[in-house]
């Protein structure tokens, strides 16, 4: 079991019941590199190394055949073409590498049996079967979305000898990579779907082949593919159904515009849903990194005449929050700065604070004192919103819902106007027997929380559904993020898509998680009792029971300053 879960720590991002990929029905885009203009958006992720697999060698057996032609997946090059090599002429025609990705734990790791280990006297036409097994930790489907697949899965492959050479003639879809090599072979690139009121974008994160095309690729998965299931009860996409790319190319031009083809399906588009249509896109090209100005979206090499819409942006970061030597507010250096309407309530409060969450605007805390009640302090004032006992540190949300819940019963999840009156949120965690900790993100679309289910603890997302006035009435069902060793009471959010937990495993670590892909554990500062989200990963704080506030150094953990008493969070980070 130990070995299992550190495993999942590293590499597990989504439900552990997702189906082996291999078999999927649907294809990663995969064609129409560039023929004009600009080399189609460069990723600023792409690996300064790109692997590259060998050819099949002369007189290579049936399994070093298997094994070369496995180990080529690190080369998506022209649609897998080196890995083609390896196939027959029927079954190269045939064959879908983009159908799906099963990630194993090291090509170490894989296991051969042959029908027949003695082939010296094989004659053209001669078969070998080989059973690959291989030790799952995650896969990809042909949407590219990332799921938690672990367990021993068996690969069938038939072998033939054809011009006195062996060439696979039977393999099944999609490919097969080990954990190390994934990242530099594909990349996470966050699709943008916008909330139930048009107002906000929130991400999807997908997984795709790295690659000069990738702009064609990341355009092509936004508007002719779906939200991720567990996402879509809180998302939607601008794009109709009907509408598709006219050609599978997206060239960008010497003014960094992306010119976008659309089919006739496009034609008589209101003006609104086209401009949420360029806003959704233009936000999902940047996100993943792609070097463009706009999008600028033909039918039949005329242009449509489409706006941007304004939406809802992530703040930037203004220092952390803190309470430190009677005073309450945001530390610059040594100097701390009230927050007009919160530091005077927080400096009187009855009791101490355990936790504190300040919103976007600094107009009002959620905060829980040390007897477990929760309050809200604005305008000066103090309203309590619940005396529940056993109740974990609260947080609110853009719509000015504070959300709360008892740690034994997750199930009894409410969220607290500012008008003081609690709503219950349904279908919050079934199972769950335990939540030691919840965020709602930025957007206000999803809740991160750790959960404990069936003796298993788990980091896990879930969307947000609301009603047409914003309140929260329920949750969709969860994604399982990422299994944890140990106990773990805080949770934040690193920008839109990653997740920061504070965990204790033989001391305490700090997992930064991809929503949607894998995670890296790291080892905290000394004494860690708290951490504080930022827009991203770098931005993290985290308070050690000492008073001592840690800030990233490169890759090292810098004391900032001393004598805090307590680390408050910012509203959806």
């Amino acid at each position: 079991m130990a070995r299992r879960t550190s495993r999942i720590l590293r590499t597990i991002a989504a439900a552990a019941a997702a189906v082996l990929l291999l078999s999927s029905c649907t294809g990663l885009p995969t064609s129409g590199d560039p023929k004009q203009g600009l080399a189609l958006g460069e990723s600023s992720e792409v690996p300064e190394i790109l692997l590259l697999a060998s050819d099949p060698l002369p007189g290579a057996s049936p399994r070093k055949i298997v094994d070369d032609f496995l180990e080529a997946a690190v080369t998506p090059t022209d649609v897998w073409a080196v890995a083609r090599k390896f196939l027959t002429p029927e079954l190269a025609a045939t064959w879908r590498p983009s159908e799906g990705v099963s990630i194993d734990e090291s090509s170490s790791s894989r296991t051969f049996v042959s029908d027949a280990e003695d082939v010296s006297d094989a004659k053209n036409g001669d078969t070998v079967e080989i059973q690959v097994g291989i030790d799952m930790v995650a896969s990809v489907d042909g949407t590219g979305a990332y799921s938690a697949a672990t367990g021993i899965s068996s690969l069938t492959f038939s072998v033939v000898k054809t011009e006195g050479e062996w060439r696979i003639s039977k393999a099944p879809n999609g490919i097969v990579i080990d954990q190390s090599r994934f990242p530099q072979v594909f990349g996470d690139y966050p699709l943008q779907y916008f909330d139930e009121g048009w107002s906000r974008l929130v991400p999807d994160v997908r997984w795709l082949p790295r690659r000069e095309s990738i702009a064609t690729a990341v355009t092509q998965t936004l508007i002719e593919g779906a939200p991720s299931p567990w996402l879509e009860p809180a998302v939607q996409s601008a794009f109709p159904s009907d509408v598709k790319l006219a050609r599978d190319a997206v060239f960008i031009d010497p003014e960094l515009v992306a010119d976008v083809a659309l089919n006739r399906d496009a034609q008589g588009l209101d003006p609104t849903t086209l401009s949420r249509m360029r806003t959704q896109l233009q936000a999902t090209l940047k996100a993943a990194g792609i070097h463009v100005s706009q999008v600028r979206f033909t039918i039949d090499g005329r242009t449509l005449n489409a706006g941007v819409v304004k939406v809802v942006e992530e703040p930037a970061d203004v220092g952390s929050i803190v309470l430190k030597d009677g005073a309450f507010g945001t530390i610059v250096g040594t100097e701390i700065t009230p927050l007009a309407g919160i530091s005077g309530a927080v400096l009187g409060l009855p009791l101490p604070a355990t936790a504190i969450d300040v919103s976007v605007d600094e107009s009002h805390a959620a905060i829980r004192l040390a007897d477990g009640k929760v309050f809200l302090a604005g305008g000066g004032g103090l309203d309590e919103l619940d005396a529940r006992p056993g109740l974990i540190a609260p947080s609110l949300d853009p719509y000015g819902y504070t959300w709360s819940v008892p740690a034994s019963t997750p199930g009894q999840l409410v969220a607290v106007g500012d008008d003081v009156v609690r709503h219950d949120v349904a279908d919050a965690w079934p199972g769950a027997s335990e939540v030691s900790a919840i965020r709602v993100s930025s957007d206000g679309a999803r809740v991160a929380a750790i959960v404990v289910v069936g003796g298993e603890r788990w980091v896990v997302v879930s969307a947000v559904v609301r009603d047409g006035s914003g309140m929260p009435t329920s949750l969709g069902d969860a994604l399982q993020v990422a299994q944890l060793d140990g106990p773990a009471n805080d949770v934040v959010w690193l920008g839109s898509d990653r997740l920061g937990i504070l965990t204790e495993a033989d001391g305490p670590k700090i997992l930064t998680q991809i929503v949607g892909g894998p995670g890296t554990l790291e080892t905290a500062p000394a004494g860690a009792a708290s951490i504080a989200g930022a827009k991203g990963s770098s931005g993290m704080r985290v308070l050690a029971s000492s008073g001592s506030l840690f800030a990233r150094s490169g890759s090292a953990w810098r004391e900032s300053t001393t004598g805090i008493l307590l680390l408050a969070t910012r509203a959806g980070r």
